[in-house]
C-alpha cells in the first residue's frame, strides 16, 4: 500500500470560522499562519473552499475568494501543494481558467492540484447572476470545461465546438511546469452523472461519506471505469471529512457537534475525522483499507490550532 498523504483546508470563512476576528486584515493573517504552520508540520497539501456566500446562510461575514487565495499562499509557502476542493465549474469560463490555473503552477513553482466540480450551492449562482440549470446540464458543462482546460495546458493553439462552450485559437502560456499535466480531482458522488466525468478525465475523485456509502461510490467508479476502458486504479481515491481532536475521550465528548449544519453529535462523529488522535487513526486505517489513499480535512475548531497540531504531531507521522 503507498504511503496516504495528507493535506488541510485553511480558514476562508466560509463556515463562519473567521466571525470572532474584527479585522478582515487579522482574518486574512489568520488564514496566512496556518497555511505556513500546516507546511511547518509536514503537511502535503492546503486546500480552499471556492465560495462566495457563508453558510449554512449567508451572512456578511468574510469569505476570501478561491483563487486569489491560492496565489497568495503560493508566495508565502514553499514545498506544500495547493488545491481546490473543489473549484466550481460554473463560476468561471473554461478557458480563463485554464489561464488561471497555469499561472498558479508556474508561480507557485508545480504545486498546483486542480480541484473541479459541477457547483451545488444555488444561492450563491442566483446571487452572482451565474445560471444554475438541472444536474445533467451542470455535469455536461463540467466535462466540456475539462476537456478545454486539459487541451489548453497541453496544446499550442485550441479550438472547441461543445454543447455549452466554444474556443477559437485559445492559447495558454505559460503551460503549466507539471508534465503532463497538474492533477485533476474531480468532486462530487452523483453515480450516473458525475462518476462518468472522473472515470474519463480524473486523476483524483472525491466524494464523502460513511464507509458503507463510500465504497458503494467505490463500486459505482469502478464500473465506469470498466465501461470506458479505464483502469481504475489510475484514480487516486481521496476523502474531505471534518475533523476535530482533542488529547481526551472526555474534552471531545464536552465539545459535542461542531457540525454548521446543526448535524447530531452522533450523525456528525460517524461520518467524520472526530475523536482522541488514537481514534482518528483508526478511523483513517478503516478508509485505507476501502482504497482511499489521500485525506484532506477541514478543521472543526478553527481560528484554533489544536485540532492541526494533533492532525500534524500524532496522527500524520503514524502512517509515514
Amino acid at each position: 500500500m503507498a504511503r496516504p498523504t495528507f493535506g488541510v483546508f485553511i480558514p476562508q470563512g466560509w463556515k463562519m470560522e473567521l466571525v470572532s476576528i474584527d479585522d478582515p486584515r487579522d482574518k486574512w493573517a489568520k488564514a496566512v499562519e496556518i497555511a505556513v504552520l500546516a507546511e511547518e508540520l509536514g503537511l502535503d497539501s492546503l486546500w480552499v473552499y471556492d465560495h462566495f456566500h457563508n453558510v449554512p446562510v449567508p451572512a456578511h461575514e468574510a469569505m476570501f475568494e478561491a483563487w486569489t487565495t491560492v496565489a497568495a499562499i503560493s508566495q508565502r509557502t514553499s514545498r506544500i501543494r495547493l488545491g481546490q476542493m473543489v473549484g466550481c465549474n460554473g463560476y468561471r469560463n473554461p478557458a480563463l481558467l485554464a489561464k488561471i490555473t497555469s499561472t498558479v503552477d508556474v508561480i507557485s513553482g508545480g504545486r498546483l492540484d486542480w480541484g473541479i466540480g459541477a457547483g451545488w450551492y444555488e444561492n450563491e449562482f442566483k446571487g452572482y447572476g451565474f445560471e444554475f440549470g438541472p444536474p445533467k446540464e451542470r455535469i455536461g458543462r463540467l466535462r466540456e470545461a475539462v476537456e478545454i482546460v486539459k487541451a489548453m495546458w497541453t496544446e499550442p493553439d485550441v479550438s472547441y465546438d461543445g454543447t455549452y462552450y466554444r474556443v477559437d485559437g485559445a492559447q495558454c502560456d505559460p503551460k503549466p511546469l507539471q508534465q503532463p499535466h497538474p492533477p485533476i480531482w474531480i468532486g462530487g458522488g452523483g453515480e450516473q452523472l458525475t462518476l462518468r466525468v472522473v472515470a474519463r478525465h480524473a486523476t483524483h475523485s472525491n466524494w464523502g461519506g460513511k464507509p458503507d456509502e463510500w465504497a458503494h461510490k467505490d463500486e459505482v467508479l469502478k464500473g465506469h471505469c470498466k465501461a470506458v476502458g479505464r483502469d481504475s486504479d489510475e484514480i487516486t481515491r481521496t476523502w474531505s471529512p471534518e475533523v476535530f481532536m482533542r488529547e481526551t475521550q472526555a474534552e471531545v465528548a464536552a465539545a459535542g457537534s461542531r457540525s454548521f449544519w446543526g448535524e447530531p453529535v452522533e450523525s456528525w462523529t460517524a461520518g467524520n475525522l472526530v475523536g482522541t488522535p488514537e481514534q482518528v487513526c483508526e478511523r483513517i486505517r478503516t478508509y485505507l483499507d476501502l482504497g482511499c489513499a489521500a485525506f484532506v480535512p477541514w478543521c472543526s475548531d478553527y481560528p484554533d490550532t489544536e485540532t492541526l497540531r494533533l492532525l500534524g504531531e500524532k496522527v500524520v507521522p503514524e502512517f509515514r
